[in-house]
């Protein structure tokens, strides 16, 4: 979290410098002899230097990095340098603000003071009336910018974890990258996990509405291409356990899109879920998007496992609220080229650059490796961020960016993928601090452009291809060529598969498509404009008797069944001016009584003199 440090001006900053600091400052000055020798007449004379045309001269003297600092600083976000996010945009320090140097008095010194009230920080404010005089002459440096690749490697250099005797070099492997394009993916796992939550197949947990490790394998299998690693990975003692990624975020990410509800234990479809079926995929990805980004559902931090006191205590009360870390991170994503990869590490960079900057807690001693007492973050010094802030950036882009369709990935196995947590105390026995380590790259596809508002419209990168059917007249459908993601679930909808490129319509699953809120024109406009030959009449009739049968039930809601205990009940009661408005005969004792209706039609039968048995 950024310290907004008070600014004193210019008289008090003078003030509170000793002499021995406001000594060498008037020998840069090079004033003519004689040297003011008091510090009275040594702040007056430096104060006469800092103004106006002398102003400028004495900044015209800094070196480039110099300048740099003053820009920053001045045009930033803050009162005071920033050494942390000065480092990442330039890669250095400037000579006069970095721990060493600013032992010696240099030119920076006219410019930078230390804050107010603490005369032994090191210098990193300017005052607030020398900034006003700067501003009229010290230009705004560049925003940063991402640097990104037209082509991801195929290969990364890994280093070896072995012991390096002094004297020799370290040895690395080369690791393969698996590259997953999830633009397409997404459409295709959107309407599967759709489907299963509507066969009623995912259950969560009522009070941390996290889904069971049964229904998250479900989810898996039916995700396009699986998982990013094997969820059915076994456990083995003394070491990590990877897990699920795509499979564990979806459930989350249809609550959050609010394409589901909760009943009972089970996730069922809310009439927006239903919707989805027919609405283009990129509108409802997009809505995740925006639900997921203010949701309050889940810390994707809690995700980082191998970082302990984040969930109970202190160290619970000290983390920030995920909905206000998501929004850096979003903004961050959307300054990233279209259709280029971007590195991990480049895109911390970037974000420390670009002021994207956040917190995951508000006090980092109550987080650790290992034991609070000595595996404390508050100890980590520079580590820390690509620790906490790093992997929270990991998490976000891994499973739920890239989940959703915005972000094609280039990835490793986690283990040994990133080395910045090792001279941590308590690392020694982890062979990753995430599941996530193994992101090396990633690219902004043209949904993510879409879903982040980077474009109005969403354009595919790859143009949907219409590949040819072949319907028969036994309702077989046959594909030329193999059919994309979401073609084949449109197909699978009303059809049973018989082969990879074969399938049969189905009207019992049909059925059960219209039911769940598909529309049947959708199918017939699919099969017509990918066979040249006109529909056969079986398939013109089967498609009519599906759009009849759509119509033919219509649900009225729960009802209650009564068996009367003999014939004669049953007609006085459907004889009874009052209960007769309340049900429905179903036979010569049973009648159907709607559930609204209940309490009505139980005053009207104790009126009768009837009452309900539990038998």
């Amino acid at each position: 979290m950024r310290i907004k440090l008070p600014s004193a001006t210019l008289e008090d900053a003078l003030s509170g410098l000793m002499v021995p600091v406001l000594r060498p400052m008037i020998k840069l000055l090079n004033l003519p002899n004689p040297q003011p020798r008091l510090k009275t007449d040594m702040i007056k004379a430096i104060r006469e230097r800092l103004t106006g045309r002398s102003l400028r001269e004495l900044w015209e003297r800094l070196d480039k990095t110099q300048k740099l600092a003053v820009a920053e600083t001045i045009h930033g976000f803050d009162t005071h340098f920033n050494a942390d996010r000065f480092r990442a945009k330039y890669g250095v320090l400037p000579k006069g603000l970095d721990p060493e140097s600013a032992k010696k008095v240099s030119l920076l010194r006219f410019f930078f003071y230390p804050p107010e009230g603490y005369r032994y920080f090191l210098p990193t404010t300017i005052p607030r009336d020398l900034e006003e005089q700067l501003r009229e002459f010290v230009p705004e440096p560049e925003f940063p910018t991402v640097a990104s690749l037209e082509e991801a490697p195929d290969f990364v250099d890994r280093r070896r974890n072995d012991f390096v005797p002094k004297g020799q070099k370290p040895k690395f492997d080369r690791v393969p990258l698996t590259r997953r394009n999830m633009e397409l993916a997404a459409a295709y796992d959107l309407l599967a996990v759709l489907r299963l939550i509507d066969a009623g197949k995912i259950s969560v947990s009522a009070k941390t509405r996290r889904a069971s490790a049964v229904s998250v394998r479900r989810v898996a299998e039916v995700l396009y291409d699986g998982d990013f690693y094997d969820p059915t990975e076994k456990r083995k003692r003394w070491t990590q356990y990877v897990g699920p990624i795509r499979s564990f975020a979806w459930p989350w990410l249809a609550q959050a899109g609010k394409l589901v509800q909760l009943r009972g234990s089970k996730l069922t479809l809310t009439k927006a879920g239903r919707a989805a079926f027919t609405a283009p995929p990129a509108e409802t990805l997009r809505r995740i998007w925006k639900g997921w980004l203010t949701n309050t559902l889940l810390d994707e931090f809690s995700r980082v496992e191998a970082i302990k006191g984040q969930t109970r205590g202190r160290g619970k009360r000290t983390m920030t609220a995920p909905r206000k870390r998501r929004p850096w991170v979003d903004e961050a994503l959307a300054e990233c080229p279209v259709g280029r990869w971007v590195q991990v590490d480049e895109f911390f960079r970037f974000m420390q650059a670009a002021e994207l900057d956040f917190s995951v807690t508000r006090y980092p001693w109550h987080l650790y490796l290992g034991g609070l007492e000595h595996g404390s973050f508050g100890l980590a010094g520079d580590q820390s961020w690509n620790a906490l802030q790093g992997r929270y950036v990991l998490c976000l882009v891994f499973e739920y960016a890239a989940t959703l369709g915005l972000v094609d990935v280039a990835f490793t196995d986690p283990r040994g993928a990133r080395r910045d947590y090792l001279d941590l105390w308590g690392a020694d026995d982890l062979e990753f601090l995430s599941r996530y380590d193994g992101l090396e790259y990633f690219r902004l596809n043209p949904l993510g452009a879409y879903c982040l508002g980077q474009a109005d419209s969403y354009e595919p990168s790859t143009p949907p291809v219409r590949t040819a059917l072949t319907l028969f007249t036994d309702l077989r459908v046959q594909s030329t060529a193999p059919l994309p993601p979401e073609e084949r679930v449109l197909l699978e909808a009303y059809a049973r598969a018989e082969s990879d490129d074969v399938w049969r319509l189905d009207l019992s699953q049909a059925m059960a498509a219209v039911e769940s809120g598909q529309d049947v024109s959708q199918l017939r406009e699919f099969l017509t404009a990918r066979d040249d030959q006109p529909l056969p009449d079986r398939v013109e009739g089967f498609l009519r008797r599906v759009e009849k049968g759509s119509r033919a039930l219509t649900a009225k809601g729960p009802a209650l069944l009564i068996d009367c205990a003999d014939k004669a009940i049953a007609d006085r009661i459907v004889a009874d001016a009052r209960a007769s408005k309340h049900c429905v005969r179903a036979g010569p004792r049973r009648l159907v009584v709607a559930a609204r209706s209940e309490a009505a039609f139980r005053k009207a039968a104790h009126a009768m003199g009837f009452a309900f048995s539990s038998a």
